[in-house]
């Protein structure tokens, strides 16, 4: 991802229009997929189909929700229903959700009252001004040649992960104040400061 490279409608819901009319969405992420939506950037959310009768159409906006307790995590458009529903992100709180009490979950995909998004997006606040991260992952690695290097390198990335492998992140011209990551969170790597 570049930096004008947004991977997204660049849109943001602050509650208008919906749809078909068919009003606002809850969708309740999948256990242990929150963790992976904060490690990996994702376009959109894939779920099964909504509930019978009533269910979500194109263009519905949707409040995504981790559960125990309720929290709004990211909002999006529906771009997909039927057999499988494809929930396109259009604004991101995964790293600082916000506290959703007042929707009823009654299952993976449930009605909300577009008042109660209108809410949940005002919560969110502004988003913030996207800024340039310099991002770096180095690894010491042993090998006969440079090509062999960057294929050990990939088989690390992969084999490791986000899991165990710390990488690092500054603002653009801040070098300075680069901290480390792990499990998408700040991580200390000083073992010094360990004890």
């Amino acid at each position: 991802m570049t930096a004008t490279d947004h991977r997204a409608s660049g849109a943001t819901d602050g509650g208008g229009g919906t749809g078909r009319g068919e009003g606002a969405w809850a969708v309740l992420l999948p256990p242990g997929r929150l963790d992976a939506e904060r490690l990996v950037h994702h376009d959109s959310l894939e779920l099964p189909a909504g509930p019978p009768g009533r269910s979500p159409h194109p263009g519905d906006p949707v409040a995504v929700l981790a559960d125990s307790p309720p929290r709004l995590v990211a909002l999006g458009r529906v771009t997909r229903s039927g057999e499988g529903l494809l929930v396109a992100y259009t604004r991101r709180a995964f790293d600082e959700p916000v506290p959703a009490e007042q929707v009823e979950i009654t299952g993976p995909v449930s009605p909300l009252d577009p008042v109660v998004f209108g809410q949940l997006a005002d919560r969110l606040g502004p988003p913030t001004p996207r800024r340039t991260w310099l991002v770096s992952l180095d690894l010491p690695i042993e090998a006969d040649t440079q090509a062999e290097a960057v294929r050990l390198f990939w088989s690390y990335v992969q084999e490791l992960g986000p899991g165990e492998l710390p990488t690092f992140v500054s603002p653009f011209g801040d070098e300075l104040a680069m901290q480390a990551f792990v499990l998408g969170a700040e991580a200390n790597q000083d073992p010094e400061e360990d004890d």
